[in-house]
């Protein structure tokens, strides 16, 4: 098995249960705080799994930044796009948003502005970071 998709598993495996955790955090949350708020068990079934496959997918994504043959941006192409589609799916799964053209925009927009914001603090932080300690090697 490719040393990445065996990398990509593992990741999964390791945080995927992060997910329903997160989401029953969420619920009692709700529950206690909207009124009348309740859930059927398709609706309980569909968000563990969904959730624990977003996390998944979100833990084993990271194994792209390790490709040493992928440039940066095909890097950060590959993440962001199997990313998405894990949130986006998800979220229409559990009917977080409509499926609606509008919204579908609407989100991807604050998807990318988040997305690329958490990478550019990332970036300059390793850089910084790498100054600092090429400052002390001198």
């Amino acid at each position: 098995m490719n040393r990445y998709l065996k990398n990509f598993l593992h990741r999964g495996l390791i945080f995927g249960g992060f997910g329903p955790i997160i989401l029953g955090i969420i619920y009692a949350i709700l529950e206690g705080t909207v009124e009348d708020f309740s859930l059927n068990g398709t609706q309980v079934l569909i968000a563990i799994v969904s959730v624990y496959i977003l996390a998944f997918v979100q833990a084993g994504a990271s194994v792209f930044n390790q490709i040493e043959s992928f440039s940066v941006p095909k890097s950060i192409f590959c993440h962001l796009s199997l990313i998405y589609a894990a949130y986006v799916l998800c979220y229409l799964a559990n009917n977080w948003i409509p499926f609606n053209p509008n919204v579908l925009l609407i989100f991807t927009a604050i998807f990318l502005v988040v997305y690329f914001a958490v990478w550019i603090i990332v970036y300059a932080s390793l850089k910084t970071a790498s100054k600092k300690l090429n400052a002390k090697l001198r």
